[in-house]
């Protein structure tokens, strides 16, 4: 399935969330759609765990 097809697919589940379900669900469909999303990129391995919770050094160097 391409990108735009995808991205097709989840602009009309939060439209029809939104139209019948108000702007809670549309939301609730948002957040569980970003969280459906990185659990399969973490799946198909293009995230790894210690990404989110390592510092990165470029923000400490510019700190200073």
């Amino acid at each position: 399935m391409s990108m735009a097809v995808a991205g097709l697919l989840a602009g009309m589940a939060l439209g029809f969330a939104g139209y019948f379900g108000g702007f809670g669900a549309f939301v609730l469909v948002a957040a569980l759609g970003v969280i459906g999303f990185v659990v399969g990129r973490f799946l198909d391995g293009d995230l790894e765990a210690g990404e989110f919770f390592r510092p990165r050094s470029d923000y400490r160097d510019r700190r200073r």
